[in-house]
């Protein structure tokens, strides 16, 4: 590896590539600075005026997952160094970056991991097929003969690969489907919160360096959806450069690789990473010295903002009037001729996979509750709930039951739209509708926790308990209906913005961009900062099409046709006492209500990340591993001993729940005879072929998914920015390092983290 890169990549080229970055960044930042002054005036100005967006009625959980493990155990990794195949332990923190430990002992000695993944920005692939004609379309002729050795083997059926355009390739092997199948749905899961990097809560930040993606891009005459705006703004901010250095750099080089066909595929991988690399460094160093330079001189812009709010908001629409008049009769053609047709089409694309996921989730969390209520009434009552809640309250975050809800909207299509409007890849709706599924799933079972922990305060018996958890079912999924209602609407206009925007401003450009500088002269030089001319004149063209899209989503929503509320149901504080709920300390159900079924300490048992001091040393330490790190996935292929039924009660039926009641009374009026061990959520865990410590008797066989030892994120340190695997320096081993995986703060490569 190290002759190819110091061939290729010698110091002239790293030059070369360094003032070609420089000179993108610049171009990009100067936009950043822009946008960024609009952004923080338009949050002010929607901080002052508000919105009428409907009140959520569920809660949401302010501090998920933390400090806990996801997924853990073994897989087998193909190392590029010797070309050989190891099996790695591996995990999934509450964080989502894949850490690779070369086994289960170096993670319990501290050994420093191998790797560390951020997946923003990857793809999952299969089969090794997909993989070598991905690898072929990235440098031109290099097809490899029939007959001939290809890049990669892999030693069994089940290969799963992390395919990224610039950066480096991971490749995974498993020994059977169903372990195939469990890996691809939590990578999957790793990489949709990653791509997701940028924080929600980012009222200026994120919004001026998403516009300044988008404005940078069309400059560039590049309008539609980007399929690698994913990941943090340093990982974006790097596609963006390779969008354009990639490619120059593969028509330099590409003659001039060496050997066979598959080799020179091998040299291009390792060059790419090698200038993915370069670009990241320098991207983080440029973009941070700008933000820095933003957050000082953001209280000044601030003051200026709050003393002359009236003018600004003035000036802007005097400069809004005049652009409309200028372009709405070409905007308002444009749009009865090339979108308005297509409007219905397309929603219906996108209403029918996402309503269909919407559902799915409220079928799972219906029938997790009343698996649950069963199995509480049939295992003694209380003394139960605390293991049983533990699991339920990392329902959302659990990738295996979640998956039915996340595979309704892979039939997404646009199918002779994607085309017409420029949409590179429907993976962008996909993933954001899969996020918002996530959220609600959260934000039902929360609210749930929080009802039922009121509940248990007035100390029920079990047959109260019983009724007060199928009458707190009913009450949240009334509140699920309405909040997934609007968050569904809310979803299919904000797609139909982003695919319908850049359609029309495509074609409205030969005409109007020329002409929009000479409107420049209308903004006062003191507010110049806050209002631009190109950000005022796109959202006049998108509030001709607003209107149209507004009646597409109303129409559909009084046709009820997916279960979508209309617009005049409003549920404002429809439970104004809820909301005071969530304001109290976290519950931890696994201290207040575990009773003695958490002494096994299995990985079973999830617990919450705060702790107590128990009365003996041996109880605080069994409850100390089961807290820290906790593997929430399980095997599943048992279901739970008392269960609904084999065809779970559809919860949109009235009659289901008087069957449903029934069926409980029916429960309660009979005794359950006791079961002979602990009763999981699913069935136990499979032995592993691990080294470990011998299980107490009443907990399941050992295996990769059963407890991990006790780590506290706190009292780490992070890894230097290293790979053993790629002949760099490893860091030196002191600590167990933090798994900083978080996109917000994490490199975009594997071990900058």
């Amino acid at each position: 590896m190290g002759d190819v890169l110091s061939t290729h990549l010698d110091d002239a080229r790293r030059q070369h590539i360094t003032e070609r970055t420089g000179k993108i960044l610049t171009e990009f930042l100067r936009f950043y600075e822009d946008q960024y002054g609009v952004a923080l005036f338009n949050g002010m100005r929607h901080e002052i005026e508000g919105t009428g967006t409907p009140q959520a009625q569920l809660l949401w959980r302010k501090v998920p997952l933390d400090e806990r493990i996801i997924f853990s155990g073994n897989l087998f990794q193909y190392q590029e160094d010797n070309k050989k195949w190891r099996n790695r332990f591996s995990l999934v923190p509450h964080n989502y970056g894949l850490v690779l430990y070369e086994n289960k002992v170096a993670y319990e000695r501290h050994v420093p991991p191998r790797a560390i993944i951020n997946s923003a920005g990857y793809k999952i692939l299969t089969s090794v097929d997909q993989y070598l004609e991905l690898v072929g379309n990235s440098l031109p002729g290099t097809t490899s003969k029939s007959g001939a050795a290809p890049i990669l083997k892999c030693p069994t059926q089940f290969p799963l690969i992390l395919w990224h355009p610039s950066a480096r390739h991971y490749y995974f092997c498993m020994m059977t489907e169903a372990e195939q199948d469990k890996w691809q749905a939590v990578l999957q899961d790793c990489i949709r919160h990653c791509n997701n990097g940028i924080p929600e809560n980012s009222k200026v930040e994120g919004p001026a360096f998403t516009d300044a993606i988008r404005m940078y891009r069309q400059s560039k005459e590049l309008y539609g959806t980007w399929e690698m705006l994913c990941g943090n703004e340093v990982q974006i901010l790097s596609n963006l450069v390779m969008e354009e250095l990639g490619p120059e750099l593969k028509a330099e080089l590409s003659p001039r690789l060496k050997g066979k066909p598959q080799e020179r595929q091998r040299q291009w991988i390792q060059i790419s990473d090698a200038v993915y690399r370069l670009v990241y460094e320098q991207a983080k160093v440029r973009f941070e010295a700008v933000l820095s330079k933003l957050q000082l001189a953001r209280p000044a812009m601030e003051a200026v903002i709050r003393t002359d709010m009236d003018q600004i908001i003035t000036s802007k629409e005097h400069l809004a009037s005049k652009i409309r008049g200028f372009i709405l009769p070409k905007a308002e053609v444009c749009v009865r001729n090339h979108v308005q047709p297509y409007i219905p089409s397309i929603l219906e694309a996108l209403m029918v996979p996402t309503s269909q996921g919407f559902t799915e989730v409220r079928d799972v969390f219906f029938k997790e509750v009343t698996d649950m209520n069963l199995n509480v009434i049939n295992e003694g009552g209380i003394d139960k709930l605390g293991e049983y809640m533990e699991k339920l309250s990392q329902l959302a975050y659990h990738p295996l039951k979640m998956q039915s809800c996340y595979e309704k909207m892979e039939p997404l299509r646009l199918d002779g739209l994607q085309q017409r409007f420029d949409v590179s890849s429907t993976s962008v709706f996909k993933q954001r509708a899969q996020i918002h599924m996530r959220e609600q799933m959260d934000n039902a079972v929360y609210t749930f926790e929080t009802l039922l922990h009121q509940e248990l305060g007035k100390g029920p018996t079990k047959e109260e308990l019983c009724k007060s958890i199928q009458r707190i079912l009913e009450r949240v999924l009334k509140k699920y209906d309405y909040d997934s209602s609007s968050v569904r609407k809310r979803f299919f206009r904000e797609a139909l913005l982003q695919i319908t925007i850049p359609f029309l401003l495509k074609k409205l450009a030969p005409t109007c961009k020329s002409e929009l500088p000479r409107f420049q002269e209308l903004i006062f030089e003191d507010f110049a900062r806050f209002i631009l001319v190109e950000n005022t004149y796109e959202e006049v063209v998108l509030q001709t099409v607003m209107k149209d899209i507004l009646q597409a989503v109303k129409e559909a929503a009084v046709q009820r046709k997916h279960n979508l509320y209309r617009d005049s149901v409003v549920l404002h504080n429809s439970d104004p006492n809820l909301h005071l709920l969530a304001e109290g300390t976290p519950i931890d159900w696994g201290e207040e209500y575990g009773g003695s079924g958490r002494g096994g300490g299995s990985s079973g048992d999830s617990g919450s990340p705060g702790s107590r001091v128990p009365e003996a040393a041996t109880i605080s330490e069994k409850r100390r591993r089961a807290k820290q790190v906790v593997s929430v996935v399980q095997d599943e292929e048992a279901g739970l001993p008392y269960e609904a039924g084999p065809e779970p009660l559809s919860p949109a039926s009235p009659d289901s729940v008087t069957e449903l009641r029934g069926l409980l009374a029916q429960n309660l009026r009979a005794e359950s005879p006791p079961l002979a061990s602990p009763l999981l959520n699913g069935s136990p865990v499979q032995e592993s072929t691990q080294p470990a410590a011998t299980p107490k008797a009443n907990s399941p066989p050992a295996s990769p998914l059963r407890q991990l030892p006790p780590v506290k994120a706190a009292d780490l340190e992070p890894p230097k920015p290293s790979d053993q695997e790629t002949g760099e320096q490893v860091s030196s081993p002191g600590g167990r390092p933090t798994i900083h995986t978080t996109t917000e703060d994490s490199a975009g490569v594997q071990t900058e983290f």
